[in-house]
């Protein structure tokens, strides 16, 4: 039986986790702090459960520079039940802010209010995505299922990468072929927000930078289209321009913690600029479900319900063993070995273009999930890259099982010792494999 230090595990998530923190883990699951109780068993509304909430958002806060105009969440589903939580409160958002308007019009006859944001919401609700891969496909798909009840089609995919190449998700079109829902002053109808998703697991796509067509400040103060990240398989692996978004979410278990946690970052303001539930009722939409409305969870210490406290507790390990490895530096620090330890790998699999396809174009290739194909995706040459692997206990290589190929997962906690145990095999398998 292989220990644990002869193990490089490469796996997309689940995600390995640094080493001492699952000792330490192991320790707080049977006996936390001597207190005689494991982790799990403490009561989430315990003063204990409270000070590893306020400790984790304070390393949170601490790592990504978070100001003070946002708000830490944790809340349960991972990032699929963001993407129906995503929709829901920011639609809700969207018709508080036209049944304002509306009453600056109209005062407060309730009925002409209603009237007149249900019409706007027929005539005007947009929700614009970028779909660039799998999961980006997959949120707008749930967007467009939670919406299709009012008879409308209201999400706008303002880029499909498919269609820009033979269609497959492996490239970001320019910027500047997007199709995004032009503000109100331009003529419009000023969309409730745009999502994006970061870093694609599944195609191995990233975007190299916050899009530029998005950094932009409306003339308009109605115009402003709140931005949406889903940020699960690149989160604490660079910096981020927190102030940018209005909403950042991810699933905990690639780079962060266990699974049973997401953490959610939104802006305050959107959590005041909320309808009464009967208002978006009675203009034909749905209100969040108490476990997604962030209002609720937020105005709880996302304690509406029982939170998983020991994942949480590991979360707050996981990034406070980041705060002191790169101490001043924080995420500068992390940005900087997952690049070099991406380069690494690209590198070597450039060196062998007969032999390693890489999916993704240069220019958006991801560094947390790097996709290749092995001779042209040959199934006996990949089974035998595979098992070759396998042997050498390198761990978790095998493709999403939508696409196929290889994969390799670049977390945050595989060592550079471990990458360059993988470079090295794949600089054998090239040259054996080498025409």
């Amino acid at each position: 039986m292989p220990d644990r230090s002869e193990v490089a595990y490469f796996g997309a998530g689940p995600a390995p986790l640094p080493t001492e923190v699952l000792v330490k883990g192991a320790e707080a699951f049977v006996n936390f702090q001597n207190t005689g109780l494991s982790l799990a068993e403490i009561s989430h509304r315990s003063q204990t459960a409270n000070q590893i909430l306020a400790d984790t958002k304070a390393a949170l806060t601490t790592l990504l520079e978070i100001p003070d105009s946002h708000d830490i969440l944790f809340m349960h589903g991972g990032g699929s039940a963001e993407f129906s939580a995503v929709v829901l409160n920011m639609v809700a958002v969207w018709v508080e802010k036209r049944r304002r308007e509306a009453e600056k019009d109209l005062g407060q006859d309730s009925l002409k209010l209603i009237e007149r944001v249900r019409r706007e919401l027929r005539d005007d609700l947009r929700l614009d995505y970028l779909v660039t891969g799998s999961w980006s496909l997959k949120a707008s798909q749930e967007a467009a299922n939670l919406l299709e009840p009012l008879g409308n089609d209201f999400v706008n995919v303002a880029v499909d990468s498919r269609k820009s190449t033979s269609g497959k998700f492996d490239n970001i079109p320019p910027d500047d072929t997007w199709t995004l829902t032009q503000p109100r002053a331009k003529g419009g109808k000023t969309s409730a927000f745009v999502y994006y998703c970061d870093n694609e697991t599944v195609d191995g796509v990233e975007f190299p930078h916050f899009p530029k067509c998005l950094d932009q400040t409306p003339k308009e103060p109605n115009d402003e289209v709140p931005i949406v990240a889903d940020m699960s398989s690149n989160f604490l692996s660079r910096r981020v321009d927190v102030s940018k978004h209005a909403v950042i979410f991810g699933g905990a278990q690639k780079n962060i913690g266990i699974t049973d946690v997401t953490l959610v970052i939104v802006r305050k303001d959107l959590l005041s600029t909320q309808p009464p539930p009967s208002f978006l009722h009675a203009v034909g939409v749905w209100s969040p479900p108490t476990i997604l409305s962030w209002p609720v969870v937020a105005k709880n210490n996302s304690l509406y319900n029982t939170m998983p406290i020991f994942s949480i507790w590991i979360a707050g390990e996981v990034m406070r063993g980041l705060l002191e490895t790169h101490k001043d530096r924080q995420l500068a620090g992390q940005e900087e070995l997952a690049n070099t330890k991406a380069k690494q790998i690209y590198d070597v699999l450039d060196r062998y273009p007969d032999v390693y396809q890489i999916v993704p174009d240069r220019s958006v290739r991801s560094r947390m999930n790097i996709c290749f194909r092995v001779n042209g995706g040959d199934a006996g040459q990949e089974k035998d890259f595979l098992e070759g692997a396998e042997a050498q206990l390198l761990q978790g290589l095998k493709g999403h099982r939508s696409v196929g190929g290889i994969r390799v997962s670049n977390y945050n906690a595989v060592d550079v010792v471990k990458v360059g145990r993988l470079t090295r095999y794949l600089e054998d398998f090239g040259r054996k494999s080498k025409p």
